[in-house]
């Protein structure tokens, strides 16, 4: 039996679709590695079949978070993509532990399996005219753009990322991000530059020295708004991954809805369905 009533397990049988998404499957994955990265973030590698490797930038997974003698979270977890390779047949989610479910993730080892269902949700687009993008996140937020940093270098695109974090030992992903081409910024908590301010500025100048034409955030409800002011005095397009709790994660439970600007009002849209990505101006 699917260990959720809200899809299907992938025994080479017909996977479940929904509208204009592609196929979501249901595999128990082997862990290849499992490793932190940090103090606070792990970093998992699984060996996954052809069938969930057909991904795209933007997308996630739901995963089935173990039951241990200390932690037994209920509902599964969706989690950004962090890397997805065909070739080498491997899926990686980087991620933070907080709660019991990525508690209770980062007590797997190498070798055991883990339940992951998708992929699921609509993908970054990255438009014809979007020629010299800026990628700015923070934190577990790299996660997500990861995998539109590689696309951006094979479409020859001149990239610009900003990686955000408390600390300077907590920032993460930065070679990753220059071995596809991107010029990294790093700013932090302690050292005083990752605030709206010293950011709206290096923005500012971004723009005016490189001629910066799109925007593609994760996560931050801060950093969301702050590029929405940026963007809208430049008119600069971009769009933006969400973050928000899941119950189903198909769209079938609504517990993800969140508000979004429309030419005739609010409406409320699911995260998991109709995102994770939004064009930025339309969140609210």
């Amino acid at each position: 039996m699917p260990a959720s009533p809200c899809v299907v397990p992938d025994t080479t049988s017909a996977p479940l679709t929904l509208g204009r998404q592609r196929s979501i499957h249901e595999v128990e994955a082997r862990i290849k590695s499992h490793d932190w990265v940090n103090g606070q973030y792990r970093l998992i590698v699984l060996a996954a079949p052809d069938t969930v490797l057909d991904c795209r930038p933007g997308q996630f997974f739901h995963l089935l978070c173990p039951q241990t003698d200390r932690f037994q979270p209920y509902f599964r977890r969706p989690m950004s993509i962090y890397s997805y390779d065909r070739e080498k047949g491997e899926l990686a989610f980087l991620y933070k532990v907080a709660g019991a479910g990525t508690s209770a993730m980062a007590e797997l080892e190498t070798g055991d399996t883990l339940n992951i269902v998708g992929p699921i949700g609509q993908a970054f687009e990255i438009k014809p005219e979007w020629q010299r993008p800026l990628l700015l996140a923070r934190g577990v937020g790299l996660a997500t753009l990861a995998p539109l940093a590689r696309e951006c270098a094979s479409l020859g695109r001149s990239l610009t990322v900003i990686c955000s974090a408390r600390s300077p030992e907590l920032l993460m992903s930065t070679e990753l991000f220059r071995h596809y081409g991107a010029e990294v910024i790093t700013v932090t908590d302690a050292e005083g530059n990752s605030g709206v301010e010293s950011l709206t500025g290096l923005i500012e100048g971004l723009i005016a020295s490189r001629g910066i034409d799109a925007f593609f955030t994760c996560g931050s409800a801060r950093l969301t708004r702050m590029l929405q002011d940026i963007g809208s005095r430049h008119g600069i397009g971009g769009q933006v991954a969400l973050e928000q709790h899941m119950a189903c994660g198909i769209g079938m439970c609504h517990a993800c809805v969140w508000p979004f600007r429309r030419a005739d009002g609010a409406v409320n849209l699911r995260v998991c369905r109709e995102g994770p990505v939004f064009d930025l101006q339309e969140a609210m």
